[in-house]
């Protein structure tokens, strides 16, 4: 009797270690539904989350292909917070869509650039050369002030962030735009003389923003990738922990080491 009753202790008290020793798992309230675009935003995301899951926070990281689904579905609140914008593009979809997301913390700068199959050099761009350009206001202005500030052509303001083809007032070499989604730029690379294309699809592609863009933006771009989010849930303690978790110094050694001065930290 007293070694059965001795066996049955023995085996809840291992029980009861056991149940100890589980980690239980994070709930819904723990996790944290990021919208991002794959390079580089996914993998510097994919970089900091054992760090975050470490310190009791799950990132759910949900990667698009393009730059209108991120902000719908995060303020439709399916996602919780999105990392793929830079400010002047946030800007330019709150007005048009009264959305009102707001910028949490800036992170990187994926300077912009100009690569060509067909030219190793920009002084060869020939006269009446078909240039493509993204299709959207913010990454369109931005585009053609690249083109602007290296002398392919003049434009009204110089610091208008949404110039448009019409603002153009001169074009000495006669060039021809296409315009066209943003995503589908590297792939036109060989049916257009130059191609100006984001860092993170130039990644993407395979292109390496250091060595093979004819132009590109210097360091002192104004266009920072923001985390952001909704004003109702900007200041959520797990949207302050991944805000911190990205602009940390192990995130500014990540960029350095990775990317080779394609994707530049903002902090």
């Amino acid at each position: 009797m007293v070694a059965r009753r001795a066996a049955l202790l023995s085996l809840a008290a291992l029980a009861l270690l056991a149940a100890c020793s589980r980690q239980p798992a994070p709930s819904a309230a723990d996790t944290l539904v990021v919208g991002a675009t794959a390079v580089p935003h996914a993998e510097v995301l994919e970089f900091i989350k054992p760090k975050l899951a470490a310190e009791g926070l799950k990132i759910d990281v949900k990667v698009f292909n393009d730059y209108v689904q991120p902000n719908t579905q995060l303020a439709e609140k399916h996602l919780d917070v999105n990392y793929f914008q830079t400010g002047p593009y946030l800007d330019t979809v709150n007005a048009d869509h009264g959305w009102g997301l707001v910028k949490v913390a800036g992170v990187h700068i994926e300077p912009l650039g100009a690569y060509s199959s067909k030219i190793k050099a920009i002084a060869d761009l020939p006269a009446g050369a078909t240039v493509a350009i993204p299709n959207e206001p913010s990454n369109g202005g931005r585009a053609l002030l690249l083109l602007a500030r290296n002398g392919l052509i003049t434009l009204k303001d110089l610091k208008n962030p949404v110039s448009t083809l019409k603002d153009i007032t001169a074009n000495p070499k006669n060039l021809k735009f296409k315009e066209l989604e943003s995503a589908t730029l590297p792939r036109v690379l060989n049916q257009v003389d130059l191609a100006v294309i984001n860092t993170n699809y130039a990644l993407d592609a395979k292109l390496d923003p250091s060595k093979d863009a004819l132009l590109i933006e210097d360091k002192t771009s104004p266009y920072v990738n923001f985390l952001v989010s909704r004003p109702d849930n900007a200041s959520d303690p797990r949207v302050q922990k991944l805000a911190k978790a990205l602009t940390s110094p192990e995130v500014k050694a990540f960029l350095a080491e990775k990317y080779k001065g394609a994707v530049v930290p903002a902090f």
